[in-house]
């Protein structure tokens, strides 16, 4: 699988999305999730299909929207973690929300446009930070220039001497010493109204950002360390150096065409039959979600957005509904549809030994830095599963997020000694598994709360 031959880093923005197949796209996410072939693979073929629909012209371009996914199955089985793998190997705005917090136009709270407002902004930041580390090394440059000038003149010292300041400034030696520097000071908005009534935080932070676009930080004199003046410099400057007008327009265009929506908890908004109080909203949710989904204009602080195009893939448990119980206009969005199957003991061994981003293995990676290597023994993988299916089967079934819950309480001790221990290898058994997880299964108060 050459095109994604990728570092243990995650370099993943290298890979050329068009060059991808859908089989090489479910090996990649086989890489962290353990089965689900299903999902897997309904999800690559709506990646290829994105593909295949930039390649046709452009008004046949517009007549082919994105096949949205509803994705079922209880939590920990996989449906975020495929949502937002793709979104990294394909470099796409991602977003996750959860279907509750959101109100239907005309009651108190966040409406659903406001989702894509989030993706807009996510974007948006994202593309800064790639412009800003594009410009980083001029940008540190500068910082270094200006510093050394400004040293000299607090110092007093001859202008001469700024090329020996610039040396020692590169290699850290004056990183204690003291400047006097500008820094920006964002201005305090108090916005007391939004913030006293229930679920309008969103209306006080959209003042907030208004407010301080109009009245900008003003600058002042502050004494701080040349490590701390480096970076504030380097932003400043990196700032200055970016094109905000260009970073918008990415940020915009990766969202209008490869935007992905992870929206959880759908089934939630299914009315109790009879139902009162909130949840009656529930169904006005899914109706205001309809034009989202099916394609419309939103406007956004960094301009107007078109959703034809964006991806989204909703999910649930659906464990006291049923998909057919969505109004049909929202089932209809959805025509995709994937069962996500429960985690077995044999799924959780799985995990723990082959997936890049196991519990295990990050445990492995975190304590190498203390020069501790450590071993899970097969036989302790194994009861870690063992207890991990135990607990999902008599208390609420998290899938595989019990694991780390397990691998948390296994390590805690080690963790915490490890700057003792460096030089030695440990390795953990099933009889050091027991020993740390059997006492607090036996104590069913502990178990809840604990694991």
């Amino acid at each position: 699988m050459e095109n994604l031959a990728l570092n243990k880093e995650d370099e993943i923005q290298k890979v050329d999305i068009e060059e991808l197949t859908p089989r090489e796209i479910v090996e990649y996410l086989s890489r962290y999730i353990v089965g689900q072939d299903e999902a897997k693979k309904a999800i690559a073929i709506a990646l290829r299909n994105r593909v295949r629909r930039m390649k046709l012209p452009e008004d046949l371009r517009e007549e082919i929207t994105p096949k949205n996914l509803l994705m079922i199955g209880p939590t920990g089985v996989g449906k975020t973690e495929i949502s937002r793998r793709i979104a990294r190997l394909i470099n796409a705005p991602f977003i996750k929300v959860e279907a509750t917090k959101y109100t239907e136009v005309g009651y108190v709270g966040r409406d659903v446009e406001s989702i894509i407002k989030d993706l807009v902004n996510v974007a948006v930041s994202e593309e800064k930070a790639r412009a800003r580390k594009m410009v980083s090394d001029k940008a540190k440059r500068s910082a270094v220039e200006r510093l050394a000038s400004e040293f000299i003149k607090q110092r007093g010292l001859p202008d001469e001497n700024k090329y020996d300041i610039i040396q020692k400034l590169n290699q850290g030696l004056l990183d204690d010493e003291e400047i006097i520097i500008d820094v920006k000071e964002p201005h305090s908005v108090d916005v007391v109204a939004a913030s006293i009534i229930p679920g309008m935080e969103h209306i006080e932070e959209q003042i907030r950002n208004a407010l301080s676009s109009i009245m900008p930080g003003r600058l002042s004199k502050k004494r701080v360390k040349i490590k701390e003046a480096l970076k504030i410099l380097e932003g400043r400057i990196a700032d200055e150096l970016v094109n905000m007008d260009e970073i918008i327009r990415k940020a915009l265009w990766k969202v209008e065409n490869t935007g992905i929506v992870f929206i959880d908890e759908v089934d939630k908004l299914i009315n109790p039959r009879g139902g009162h109080g909130p949840d009656v909203s529930g169904e006005g949710v899914q109706r205001d979600l309809l034009p989202i989904i099916e394609g419309t204009t939103v406007n956004t602080r960094y301009g107007s957005v078109r959703t034809d195009f964006i991806l989204f893939i909703a999910a649930g448990a659906f464990h006291h509904a049923k998909p057919s119980e969505l109004i049909p206009e929202l089932q209809g969005r959805l025509p995709i549809r994937v069962e996500l199957k429960p985690l077995k003991k044999d799924d959780f061994v799985r995990i723990l030994k082959f997936t890049d981003n196991s519990p295990t293995r990050h445990y492995q990676i975190l304590l190498k830095t203390e020069s501790v290597e450590l071993n899970f023994t097969d036989e302790a993988i194994d009861k870690i599963a063992e207890y991990a299916f135990y607990l999902n089967e008599t208390q609420e079934n998290i899938g595989a997020r019990r694991l780390y819950t397990i691998v948390e309480n296994i390590m805690a001790d080690i963790s915490f000694d490890a700057p003792y221990l460096r030089g030695q290898k440990i390795n953990i058994t099933s009889q050091y598994v027991e020993e740390k997880i059997s006492p607090l299964i036996k104590d069913e108060n502990l178990a809840n709360y604990i694991l």
